[in-house]
């Protein structure tokens, strides 16, 4: 489904829509504390991976008397945060949380316990557990203890904020997302290789909060030799990315702004170049190698994605050339694709395109997009579309 919408929030835009929500009676009220749950559990966006963003909302005879979320990574859970808010005893009250409570030991102790413990009667839960391991028994061990359980409130709503935790946590690879900006007539640089700006500062400004909500960037070495890009947040107050570069040479200049800035900032180089010489170089200015198989001329991406998800990486915003795109698509590590579309023409039979390779020899063997989201900022345009179909197969 294509829907249009204005953006009143960049990270979950279907949560704010005045009136896309139609509910009654008790419905009603669980879904609209359930939207403030989802609300708070955004203002995580950034901070908790690889854990997810989750908001949790207590109610005692018709009024919040607490609210939390998952602030970051390694900090209270959403249900613990909410309880120690409390504005008096959460005893006999509701508890709504985005995402099933859980019921084991990691950074912090089970929520079920926090649960109990505090006398909540009731807890509604917006999504399961994505964890094959866990999932639902949180909610088993609730109903095990005389506490009533109403599931699947905004699921679809608590499931898209946590797309990334979700598709982590069942594959152990990071969710990738592909951006790029490019004109009406399909150009990301004019044919003279010039590509600033072809978007307004409302779609670049958007991008800087992507950079903030994943937690790497990537890029491949062309990029690094024709901009010496510095691949950060440029939002005060806002992370930093972790940047991967992937140069199967090592070409990267001693001298590039992610090498001199890989003491600040974590910098994987992945290569398939094994000349400790070589490497040492970049290791003595804080870069960290990756070293990979080859796979069709670069860095074998798929096991580049199994390293980087093993290093707790969680998502990626590929922000590639055309080269880096189609290679990505065709191992088939891309779930999402983000197309700023800017009202501009270049024309040009040389000027670049988003996506260059070999390409596909017919319209069957096309990558699709589905639940594709319009988003308009400014003048320009923000398609969003998941990737239906992984790895392309020429037969």
């Amino acid at each position: 489904m294509h829907r249009y919408m204005p953006v009143f929030s960049l990270l979950c835009p279907e949560l704010s829509c005045s009136g896309h929500f139609i509910f009654s009676g008790d419905d009603m009220k669980d879904s609209a504390y359930m939207k403030l749950a989802l609300q708070l559990a955004e203002k995580g966006c950034g901070w908790t991976a690889p854990n997810p963003m989750v908001g949790s909302v207590i109610v005692k005879n018709g009024t919040i008397i607490g609210q939390g979320w998952h602030r970051k990574y390694g900090l209270l859970h959403a249900e613990r945060d909410a309880l120690a808010s409390c504005t008096q005893s959460p005893q006999g009250a509701t508890m709504y949380v985005t995402l099933e409570p859980c019921c084991h030991y990691g950074k912090q102790p089970p929520c079920t316990d926090a649960i109990l413990e505090a006398g909540i009667s009731r807890v509604v839960v917006g999504s399961s557990d994505p964890n094959p391991l866990a999932a639902g028994k949180g909610i088993q061990f609730l109903r095990a203890h005389g506490i009533e359980v109403t599931e699947h409130v905004l699921q679809d709503a608590c499931e898209h904020l946590n797309e990334v935790f979700f598709h982590y946590i069942q594959t152990k690879r990071p969710f990738t997302v592909m951006k790029y900006a490019m004109t009406l007539d399909g150009k990301i640089a004019s044919r003279t290789g010039a590509s600033k700006w072809i978007t307004g500062k409302a779609a670049r400004d958007h991008v800087q909060i992507q950079r903030h909500r994943y937690s790497a960037i990537m890029v491949g070495v062309g990029t690094v030799l024709a901009d010496d890009p510095l691949l950060t947040c440029r939002i005060p107050g806002c992370k930093n990315p972790v940047r991967i570069i992937c140069d199967t040479n090592l070409r990267t200049p001693i001298t590039a702004q992610v090498v001199t800035t890989a003491k600040q900032i974590p910098t994987f180089l992945a290569t398939c170049c094994f000349n400790q010489e070589k490497q040492l170089a970049y290791k003595k200015l804080g870069c960290r190698i990756l070293c990979l198989k080859e796979s069709g001329g670069h860095v074998d991406l798929r096991q580049l994605m199994e390293k980087l998800g093993e290093k707790q990486i969680d998502s990626i915003l590929l922000e590639g050339g055309g080269t880096l795109n189609w290679a990505a698509l065709s191992s088939g590590i891309v779930q999402k694709i983000q197309a700023y579309i800017s009202p501009k023409l270049f024309g040009g039979q040389t000027a670049k395109t988003p996506i260059e390779g070999t390409g596909v020899p017919s319209p069957a063997h096309a990558f699709y997009g589905k639940n594709s989201t319009i988003t308009r900022l400014g003048e320009d345009f923000l398609i969003e579309s998941e990737v239906e179909n992984h790895v392309y197969r020429n037969d």
